[in-house]
């Protein structure tokens, strides 16, 4: 087969004509309830050694500890548990603010 000769007109209006849009990003889907993600964290030495010097396990031990305390925001922002401010008692005060 023999080669066509390229129309220099062409190749240019070709080189400025405009593109297709790209094709859009998938849908981040949700993650699984209760999944942990990996992440990064930077926390002071002795903080973690803590944790550590109990042995295996100490990164569920972190995220109990955290979990413990952002327990009412977590609670609050699923909209279920909390107790109204005039129903607060010194039994079902939990001090966390």
């Amino acid at each position: 087969m023999a080669r066509r000769p390229i129309d220099p007109r062409a190749a240019a209006e070709a080189a400025f004509r405009p593109k297709a849009p790209p094709a859009p990003a998938p849908e981040r889907k949700q993650g699984v309830p209760g999944a942990r993600e990996m992440v990064t964290l930077r926390i002071d030495s002795d903080v973690l050694e803590l944790f550590q010097s109990d042995g295996a396990g100490w990164q569920d031990r972190i995220n109990d500890t955290l979990r413990e305390a952002v327990r009412g925001r977590l609670t609050a922002a699923s909209g279920g548990g909390a107790i109204p401010v005039d129903q607060l008692t010194s039994e079902n005060d939990d001090g966390a603010g």
